[in-house]
């Protein structure tokens, strides 16, 4: 953990502004993402810590919530906050007799539940920010490197603290271990054992609590063939037959894997819809270390010669789109374009009122038959200020087309 200490988030920045203007912050994210340990980091000398894990500590929470608040005094942080949502209302209250910004600063691993609890206690109150695991830059130790999705957008150029042109990092290892902090800071750490473990924890924690079924074998084979989904378009009755659950009971179990920030759904792009365009999210793990692990894959060779590399790659990137949002504050606003006749961008970004596309190719050698989708979607939904951008195994961006250029995947 010390050494994780040490490496710096992009989104103590945005922690550095809200704490001055709102009452209550709250940062939510995956179970091990590093929540804790940037919380103290930036608050551990102005805020007394009271981790909610603890039995014992909880139980008084809810059993008596004013008493235990009165024990506890702002400013103070509160981690994993949904074991004792009623914590919420009281909160409120508080706030609402003395708006001091930065009083409550609180964790949650839990996104469905406690964002309820949040709309309907804290709005307008609190400051919700969210943590996922490492980006590449924060990997290595260059927070300040990872730079809006509207610089990047603008001039994918890298800045003077970026690792040197035509020296990326090593696509393989990024794929199999992922961003979670604790096997990415130490690579000698037995990687098998920690996914396991963070799986086991994950069903025994938050799947029981929130599902409260007892039936985790069956979910654990969902949650294995959700991971050799990542990167296609979801079709829940096809993984309900898999399973061998109803498709309700897939539905909710998706929700379960949302809500605990295992999976996302990247929606389609909606502007203009016909029947002619595909309508289906498309399903991502939040990590591609997780998702190798549950897949099956424990090589890097085998990883970037088998079937899943390409799906793989694309998660890769595409998550690193939501954290170029998140982790600076600002809503992901991302989607895909397919239409039924097989026309499709992987990935359309927006900002500041303007839609840019982007392929994702799991290639060294990016050519200009790659560029021609994105080409195409320019033309007919494209502005003057719109780019288009081919992601790639590259160490430097290079022309593709008019308009579209090579990006490599560890700027993004």
């Amino acid at each position: 953990m010390g050494s994780m200490a040490v490496l710096g988030r992009t989104l103590e920045g945005v922690l550095a502004r809200t704490r001055r203007t709102f009452p209550v912050i709250l940062v939510t994210g995956p179970r091990q993402s590093g929540k804790t340990t940037l919380l103290r980091k930036v608050f551990g000398r102005s805020h007394r810590f009271v981790s909610l894990e603890n039995p014992s500590v909880r139980d008084r929470a809810r059993s008596d919530p004013e008493g235990f608040l009165a024990a506890h005094p702002s400013p103070v942080l509160y981690d994993e906050i949904q074991y004792a949502p009623d914590l919420l209302h009281y909160i409120k209250t508080e706030v609402d007799e003395r708006r001091t910004p930065g009083r409550y600063v609180l964790t949650g691993s839990q996104h469905f539940s406690l964002m309820q609890g949040v709309s309907q206690s804290l709005a307008g109150r609190a400051a919700i920010l969210t943590l996922l695991p490492f980006s590449v830059a924060e990997a290595d130790g260059q927070p300040g490197a990872d730079r809006s999705a509207g610089d990047l957008l603008r001039d994918p150029a890298p800045g003077p603290t970026r690792r040197p042109a035509g020296a990326p990092r090593r696509l393989g290892d990024w794929l199999l271990r992922g961003g979670f902090p604790e096997p990415r800071v130490h690579p000698g750490m037995d990687l098998e054992t920690w996914c396991a473990s963070y799986v086991q924890s994950y069903l025994e924690r938050d799947v029981r609590t929130l599902l409260r079924v007892g039936e985790l074998e069956t979910f654990s084979r969902f949650l294995q063939l959700c991971a050799g989904r990542t990167g296609q378009l979801l079709n829940l009755s096809d993984l309900a037959r898999d399973t061998g659950i109803s498709v309700p009971t897939a539905r909710s179990w998706l929700s379960v894997l949302e809500a605990s920030y295992t999976v996302f759904l990247l929606p389609p792009y909606h502007r203009n819809y016909s029947k002619r365009l595909v309508k289906a999210p498309k399903l991502y793990f939040v990590d591609t270390g997780l998702a190798a692990f549950l897949i099956g894959l424990r090589e890097e060779r085998t990883l970037l010669n088998g079937p899943t590399a390409g799906a793989l790659f694309e998660t890769a990137v595409v998550s690193g789109w939501r954290k170029a949002f998140l982790h600076r504050g600002d809503a992901a606003r991302l989607s895909f374009w397919r239409t039924r006749d097989g026309e499709e961008v992987d990935l359309i970004v927006e900002w500041d009122g303007v839609t840019h596309a982007m392929e994702i190719k799991a290639t060294s050698t990016p050519l200009p038959g790659h560029a021609v989708p994105v080409r195409r979607w320019l033309d007919r939904h494209g502005t003057r200020h719109s780019r288009g951008f081919v992601v790639a195994n590259i160490g430097t961006p290079v022309p593709l087309l008019p308009g579209v250029r090579g990006m490599p995947w560890s700027w993004v």
